[in-house]
């Protein structure tokens, strides 16, 4: 993590440099040799001779041009960063892809975020599992002998603070959904991934100690838990948006997400082991460190496109890269700098998307904050078999999702029915699905009736998944990040609504209460059905066109796909001005700082370089 974030800033420099010597962005045809995963540190350089300082075949500096601060100053960088840099190549060696694996590294990527996310909702367990643990009040037996345990003064919380320490990570989640959906559409995707997960793994090895302090601390902790957890789902879609190929979006997509549901499953399980066996605070210093663990092998076996990733064979990277191209998403080619805001705020198949996250994370908070309640008040569970219940519709949902995604992707490839017709199709089976078993839930006076409608309705939600939650990619996979921020966003705000809505509802936690709040989640599904049905779409929608939306750049700049073009944009074999071949990295095309120029190569790393940019 340290070599990259040097390396950034050693870049940085570089490009601030270049730009003070008075080179601008590429126009035309010259903004075609820009990979539009590469451009983030500054402009690329101006065509020119070679005179000067050696630019490799870009332009070249001033020979009167000196900027002694920044030369320190860059000096001190590339010091400081070659021994990290270095380090980064050892542990690229050691890493390996296994060679069967070598052609299917988009599927190690989505391995890897269903891990993240399994983590990510396993942080979230910590606190609701420790809290039981910290305020139980009961009498236990040591060595025969039977004693009242009685909380520590400091944790003697009301059921007030306990709801507020819960919900200030909602308050955080909800503020980042959007910013942090155009910070995966400006920077690298799978760097702000490893970010939320490396800020929210640090942050939970505070929170034992806070809980000491007050609960005021715990609240503002749990608070930029949120803020910083808030990326994750719009940078996942913004890391599908360059590696899934369109007809394996469903499957790719579905096969990261289930690791949430998967997540909250081991979460309460394994924090309910650790707090049993070996005391309340080893579940938040457990899940930080397999937390940062697994940020490191992220940072290692990730990139933000193909072409930066070290373990990638040729065959698969130029594969993925065709497959984008056909659909008219374009890895290589300028980089959009505008967002059609008012386009995509006005666009009904992005409400479409949004109401049915809304109706979807309905239920799904609903489900987490209330289902124990819901059978311990009418069924009287004891609360050993009410804990095991509430992990099972998330069980059912880890295997449904996935499975959900390669019916989806199944059709799609054998063109059963349109992308449209797909989405539609699944979204709105599985909410009326859910709709239908809600209401036998809600009705139902059998203790088995009530698990099994529970069990199918959940299971119908599965496959909703692959209609609006992947949907983003479909009408606009350049912007998927910000849409992905926008919908989540609305979901989130139903999880703060939703438990208001069931506390209003179930004053005396009566059968007849509880009733009415399961036929107001089955009608919101409903509702849901209807608006996803008339309004959605699976087609990639006009303002969504990277070509239509890169005006700026005056003549339109030439898009390459991978077939006859490197994955830097530059044709396969042209010579460079100062003879060196098309790629760079390869030749004096483009030289490191160090030989004469700035650092602004962007290399791919097949095989490594001194500063790594993936």
């Amino acid at each position: 993590m340290a070599d990259r974030l040097l390396d950034n800033m050693a870049g940085f420099a570089g490009a601030v440099k270049g730009r003070a010597a008075g080179y601008k962005q590429p126009k035309g045809d010259e903004a075609s040799l820009i990979n539009n995963d590469e451009l983030e540190y500054g402009e690329q350089i101006n065509p020119g001779d070679n005179s000067g300082d050696n630019f490799g075949g870009g332009g070249s500096l001033p020979k009167n041009f000196q900027m002694p601060v920044l030369d320190t100053v860059f000096g001190k960088l590339e010091v400081i960063t070659t021994p990290f840099s270095m380090l980064n190549e050892r542990i690229s060696r050691v890493v390996k892809v296994p060679h069967y694996l070598s052609d299917k590294v988009r599927y190690v990527i989505a391995c890897l975020l269903s891990m993240g996310f399994a983590i990510s909702f396993g942080l979230r367990c910590n606190l609701g599992v420790a809290i039981v643990d910290v305020t139980n009040n009961s009498t236990v037996t040591e060595h025969g002998k039977e004693y009242e345990k009685v909380p520590e003064k400091w944790a003697r919380f009301s059921t007030s603070e306990v709801g507020l320490m819960h919900a200030s990570f909602f308050w955080g989640y909800l503020l980042t959904q959007v910013p942090g959906g155009i910070l995966a559409q400006t920077f690298r995707p799978n760097k702000i991934f490893a970010t939320a997960l490396i800020g929210t793994s640090f942050l939970n090895l505070l929170v034992p100690s806070a809980l000491q302090i007050s609960s005021e601390l715990v609240m503002f902790i749990r608070f930029f838990q949120g803020l910083v957890e808030g990326g994750t789902y719009p940078s996942c879609h913004g890391i599908w948006s360059k590696w899934a190929p369109p007809l394996e979006r469903s499957r790719l997509a579905t096969i990261a997400f289930s690791g949430s549901y998967g997540g909250v499953v081991l979460g309460m399980v394994l924090s309910g082991y650790l707090t049993q066996f070996i005391g309340w605070a080893a579940p938040f210093y457990f899940y930080a460190l397999v937390g940062l663990m697994w940020s490191a092998l992220w940072c290692v076996l990730s990139s933000s496109t193909p072409a930066g990733n070290r373990y990638i064979s040729e065959t698969e990277k130029l594969y993925i890269e065709d497959k984008l191209a056909e659909g008219g998403v374009y890895i290589t080619g300028p980089r959009t700098k505008r967002v059609p805001w008012k386009a995509i705020l006005t666009s009904p198949p992005v409400y479409a998307i949004i109401v049915a996250n809304f109706c979807r994370s309905w239920t799904f908070y609903l489900l987490v904050l209330s289902q124990a309640a819901y059978f311990f008040e009418v069924f009287h569970f004891e609360m050993s078999a009410v804990g095991l219940l509430s992990a099972l519709p998330h069980l059912v949902m880890t295997i449904m999702v996935p499975l959900g995604g390669q019916l989806a992707d199944f059709m799609r490839t054998k063109n059963v029915l349109s992308t449209t017709n797909v989405r539609k199709l699944m979204n709105c089976g599985g909410f009326g699905g859910e709709a239908f078993f809600l209401l036998i839930l809600a009705f139902t006076e059998s203790t088995s009736g009530a698990i099994a409608a529970l069990t199918l309705a959940v299971g119908f939600s599965g496959f909703a998944i692959s209609g609006f939650n992947v949907n983003h990619l479909d009408i606009a996979p350049q912007y998927a990040s910000i849409l992905m921020g926008f919908s989540n966003g609305f979901g989130t705000l139903s999880g703060i609504i939703g438990p208001l809505v069931v506390g209003w509802m179930t004053p005396n936690k009566t059968r007849e209460e509880w009733q009415r709040v399961f036929v107001v989640a089955a009608c919101v599904h409903i509702l849901g059905v209807i608006f996803y049905a008339i309004f959605a779409s699976g087609e990639k929608q006009p303002w969504a066109d990277e070509r239509a939306s890169n005006d700026e750049y005056g003549d339109q700049a030439p898009f390459y796909n991978a077939k006859g073009y490197g994955t830097v944009g530059i044709p396969v074999g042209e010579k460079l001005q100062d003879g060196g071949e098309g790629n760079m990295g390869m030749g004096g095309g483009y030289d490191d700082y160090q030989q004469g120029g700035y650092y602004d190569s962007r290399s791919e790393h097949n095989g490594g370089s001194m500063m790594n940019y993936s």
